[in-house]
């Protein structure tokens, strides 16, 4: 059970600064952002976020917002399996957790 919860923080984690990186390259490199190679780097690895964003979203959305969802939702996940993680370590134990 410990090893899927760190995996999925993990995987969460990884997306969250891809994410984050993705939106500060929003703002540093300005119009010329799709010829940014990291910025395209970003938008490959945030693809699948993205994508999910744009399917839980509504249609009143515009599609240069879903990184900033995909975000959030993100963001919720990863602290909703660390709050599953550390009651999984509060009930088996401290100790078997490290």
């Amino acid at each position: 059970m410990l090893f899927i919860l760190n995996l999925l923080q993990l995987i969460l984690y990884i997306g969250l600064w891809a994410l984050a990186g993705q939106g500060l390259l929003f703002f540093l490199a300005g119009a010329k952002r799709d010829t940014n190679l990291f910025y395209q780097l970003f938008e490959v690895i945030n693809k699948p976020w993205t994508f999910m964003a744009a399917l839980i979203s509504p249609k009143q959305i515009a599609p240069r917002h879903h990184p900033f969802v995909a975000f959030c939702v993100v963001a919720a996940l990863y602290i909703a399996v660390t709050v599953v993680k550390i009651e999984h370590c509060v009930s088996v134990g401290v100790q078997t957790c490290k």
